[in-house]
């Protein structure tokens, strides 16, 4: 009976978690909150309940669990950020884009890597495994300063260099996650380099980008182009593009490419399969609405795990120092860098460098590393793991709505010059 009367709780409470995620985000559209802070609030107000205390556990007493549960968050969102982009892809359109990719990540990876080495004092593979995890900005949780749905027009460039990033860099973020895991081995050299070169970082990328451009093709041919009985869009099921998703990642995955850059592609080219379509909505409504379900579920359990299950237990002043460079300093300042000699104006350049967003992919590439390899001290990478992702779900929940609405306002305004901000 104590058993079922537990479950009980659990569904109540889950049912209660899930209304407030719908109604949540239109009470605060126009307040500087956002969904996911509510979620981790709630989760860490949940899981006070002495019936639901015993489940906030740690990470890595279900390590399998955690890597497969932001696994599919990850896959999920990927899908969203794919099919809401109307903008075709092309080397100048998407420029911003590549600077981001190129720039940007690669040097945010080195910056909070010596962080880690210098101020908290890791060994090279926690350090680099700690850069590359923190390095990608999050599709999940970057939601808010993403494009709108398709056809909506709200695509300007902030929005997008940040849902296009968001939708590329978790791919490209794992070579160096896999350069991690090999630099654990201690006959890691000359050779095994070269292998991680040549396998990890070109290999593996080109056929993650092959195999989602085919499987995007494919399926944008059968989703709209068929003959009339036989095509996918007759159905009107959203599920689709949950269908599509799991397809692009699972066959990239056993070919061995990068299934999360596979699912974006892949997403873009069913996108833009046939750009007017009505169906469009339908796949990018269930995309969103799933991603939100299992963002709110993993939030909820990551803040049961912050304040009942000793998530932040190695917690001390370098680590906040750490958090603080990382998130107020690193990416900023890797973000300009990359942005220094485009033509947007500069309070773009600044919203686009500060939204960095880490999250669901952080938690992702952790888990994932962690059960790959033997780290030392798990305990306390999962600590500054968790508290650079909780800072930017609170920094970055809170600046979001204002610093939209104030870059809005500037580009509605005909001719205000490109360096002077608006009166607010």
């Amino acid at each position: 009976m104590p058993n079922a009367a537990l479950y009980i709780q659990i569904l109540a409470g889950l049912g209660a978690i899930i209304l407030m995620t719908a109604w949540i985000p239109m009470i605060m559209r126009k307040m500087p909150l956002s969904l996911p802070i509510f979620c981790v609030l709630a989760g860490a107000a949940l899981f006070t309940l002495p019936a639901l205390h015993p489940l906030a556990v740690h990470p890595l007493q279900h390590p399998i669990a955690v890597e497969r549960l932001s696994e599919l968050v990850v896959v999920v969102s990927l899908t969203g950020a794919g099919l809401k982009i109307d903008r075709l892809i092309g080397l100048h359109r998407w420029a911003l884009t590549w600077r981001l990719l190129a720039i940007a990540m690669p040097i945010t990876i080195l910056l909070v890597a010596a962080l880690a080495s210098s101020l908290l004092g890791l060994g090279v593979a926690a350090a680099v495994l700690i850069g590359s995890s923190l390095a990608p900005t999050d599709p999940v949780l970057a939601s808010d300063v993403q494009v709108g749905a398709p056809g909506e027009g709200e695509e300007g460039e902030a929005r997008v260099a940040l849902t296009s990033e968001a939708g590329l860099n978790d791919g490209l973020a794992f070579p160096f996650v896999n350069l991690a895991i090999a630099l654990t081995s201690l006959s890691f050299g000359t050779e095994a380099f070269g292998r991680w070169l040549l396998i990890d970082l070109i290999w593996k990328l080109l056929v993650g980008l092959c195999m989602g451009y085919g499987i995007g093709r494919v399926l944008g041919y059968l989703t709209f182009h068929l003959p009339n009985v036989a095509k996918l869009s007759r159905t009107g099921d959203g599920f689709v593009a949950l269908g599509a998703a799991l397809f692009a990642y699972g066959l990239t995955q056993l070919a061995g490419g990068y299934g999360f850059l596979a699912v974006f592609v892949a997403a873009l080219g069913l996108r833009h399969a046939s750009r007017d379509h009505s169906y469009q909505h339908r796949l990018h409504e269930f995309a969103e609405e799933t991603e939100r379900l299992l963002m709110m579920m993993m939030l909820v359990l990551f803040g049961g795990m912050v304040m009942h299950a000793g998530l932040l237990a190695r917690l001390d002043a370098r680590i906040i120092l750490f958090t603080s460079l990382t998130v107020l300093v690193a990416r900023p300042l890797a973000g300009f860098i990359s942005l220094s000699g485009s033509q947007i104006p500069r309070w773009e350049k600044v919203v686009i460098s500060f939204f960095g967003i880490r999250g669901m992919g952080t938690i992702y590439y952790l888990a994932f590393a962690l059960n790959q390899a033997d780290f030392p001290d798990p305990a306390k990478l999962w600590s500054i793991a968790a508290l650079t992702v909780l800072v930017s779900i609170l920094l970055h929940g809170i600046t979001v709505t204002p610093a939209l609405q104030f870059l809005d306002k500037w580009q509605a305004r005909p001719n205000t010059d490109a360096g002077r901000p608006p009166s607010m």
